[in-house]
C-alpha cells in the first residue's frame, strides 16, 4: 500500500525542487521506521513514577562548528515529559542548527544527545517511530490536495492518528478536497502540525511554526498546541514571538551567537532581568537593548 500510494503522489504532484529539499529528511526517517523489526514503539513506564519528571530529551555539551564559526557552543538542556519547551534567540543564534543536530540532520563536533532515553545513532528506528517534526518551511507539493497529502503520509505508518477526525478538530474538514496551495497561511501551518502528529509521536519538534501568520491564525495554532499538551504530548519549539512563548512555554532557553544566555520559566527570566516583561528581558539578554541605547547616544 505504501509503494502504490507514495509512487502515485510523487509522480503526479511533485514538481517543485523545494518539495524534495524539505521532504528529503522526512522520507528518510519514515523509511527507517518501515525497515524496523518492531511494528510498534512503547515507552516503558515505571510504576509510581512522576511522569512530569521524566526526561524525554537530553542534550549535553552540544557543540557545532561551521569551519571557524561556532554555531552552537557547549549547549545543555533537558525537556521533561508533557512540557512545552521553547528555544529562543535572534536569527543566527543557533536554534535551527540545534534542532538539526538533535535529529542527526547535521553532524556535530561534540556532545551527547538522548531522545526518549535512547541515542539516535544506536536506536534510530525506535526514535523515528516516536517523534514528529515540522520544519520552518512547508514541504507540500503545490498541486496535492489536503486529503491526498494526509493519505500519503498515513500510508507510511502502521499505526496513525485518525487524520479525518484531526482535520475536523483543526477546523480543516471542509478543506479535504482543496489544493494545499490554495490554503491560507494559518491553514497550511495547522496541516503541517497534523502531518507531524500522524505517527502518534511522544515528542514533536516545531521550528518557528507561526512565523508569517496573522494574529488570528497564530492564536488558533496556539489553541491546538495547548490542547495537544493537555493530551500528554511533549513539544520542543523555536519562536521569535514573546507573547507566544509566554502563552505556551513551561520553560525556555534564550540563545545568542551559539551560546545559552539564560534559562528558566518565562516569569523567572523576566524576574532575573529586573525588567517588566519578557520582550524587554529578551532584548536585554541578547544585548540589543544596549546596542539601541548606544545608537541613540551617538545620534
Amino acid at each position: 500500500m505504501f509503494s502504490q500510494k507514495a509512487i502515485y503522489f510523487l509522480k503526479n504532484h511533485c514538481e517543485s525542487s523545494d518539495f524534495f529539499s524539505y521532504f528529503k529528511f522526512f522520507l528518510k526517517y519514515l523509511l527507517t521506521v518501515l525497515l524496523g523489526d518492531g511494528l510498534e514503539y512503547q515507552i516503558d513506564k515505571v510504576k509510581g513514577e512522576n511522569l512530569m519528571q521524566k526526561i524525554v530529551l537530553s542534550v549535553k555539551n552540544l557543540t557545532k562548528y561551521y569551519k571557524d564559526l561556532c554555531a552552537v557552543n557547549n549547549l545543555s538542556l533537558e525537556v521533561k515529559e508533557g512540557q512545552i519547551f521553547g528555544l529562543l534567540g535572534p536569527n543566527g543564534a543557533g536554534k535551527s542548527t540545534t534542532i538539526d543536530c538533535i535529529l542527526e540532520m547535521k553532524n556535530y563536533d561534540k556532545g551527547n544527545i538522548e531522545i526518549l532515553g535512547m541515542k539516535i545513532v544506536e536506536s534510530k528506528k525506535e526514535i523515528c517511530k516516536a517523534i514528529g517534526v515540522q520544519f520552518q518551511k512547508n514541504f507540500f507539493p503545490d498541486r496535492i490536495r489536503v486529503g491526498e497529502m494526509c493519505e500519503m503520509i498515513a500510508a507510511l505508518y502502521k499505526d496513525t492518528i485518525d487524520w479525518k477526525s484531526y482535520l475536523k478538530q483543526f477546523g480543516l474538514s471542509d478543506k479535504t478536497n482543496h489544493e494545499v496551495a490554495k490554503l491560507s497561511g494559518g491553514e497550511r501551518q495547522k496541516l503541517s502540525v497534523l502531518i507531524a502528529l500522524m505517527n502518534k509521536p511522544k515528542l514533536v519538534f516545531l521550528d518557528e511554526l507561526t512565523t508569517g501568520l496573522d494574529p488570528k491564525a497564530r492564536r488558533e495554532v496556539w489553541r491546538l498546541l495547548k490542547l495537544l499538551k493537555q493530551n500528554g504530548l511533549t513539544i520542543f519549539l523555536t519562536s521569535h514571538y514573546m507573547d507566544e512563548v509566554e502563552y505556551l512555554c513551561d520553560e525556555v532557553i534564550i540563545m545568542n551567537k551559539g551560546n545559552k544566555v539564560v534559562q528558566g520559566t518565562p516569569k523567572e527570566i523576566v524576574t532575573k532581568s529586573g525588567l517588566s516583561n519578557l520582550e524587554d528581558a529578551y532584548l536585554h539578554y541578547i544585548g540589543e537593548e544596549n546596542e539601541n541605547e548606544s545608537f541613540l547616544h551617538i545620534v
